[in-house]
């Protein structure tokens, strides 16, 4: 098992956050801000602030990737870090 962990300044357009593996993921997100209505945004590659889920500030999301998927992110306001911790098989 291998594991790649990361903090990505994001802005308002996205970015590929967590790169298509061969096997499965297991992602785990953390907004790094502590101010309120300061959102990640997370998705595929057409993620917006008006399609996705998000994560509020100093939450987490954790979740289970598809092989061969890759996951996108951005932010509102611009400027926001997000943790990630990836687990790969």
């Amino acid at each position: 098992m291998s594991v790649y962990h990361n903090n990505v300044t994001l802005g308002t357009a996205a970015v590929e956050i967590v790169p298509a593996w061969s096997t499965p993921q297991y992602v785990m997100l953390h907004n790094m801000t502590k101010s309120s209505n300061a959102y990640i945004f997370v998705g595929g590659s057409a993620v917006s602030t008006a399609n996705s889920i998000h994560i509020d500030p100093g939450d987490n999301l954790d979740f289970q990737l598809p092989p061969g998927d890759s996951l996108y992110a951005l932010s509102n306001p611009s400027g926001l870090e997000v943790g990630i911790l990836v687990t790969r098989r």
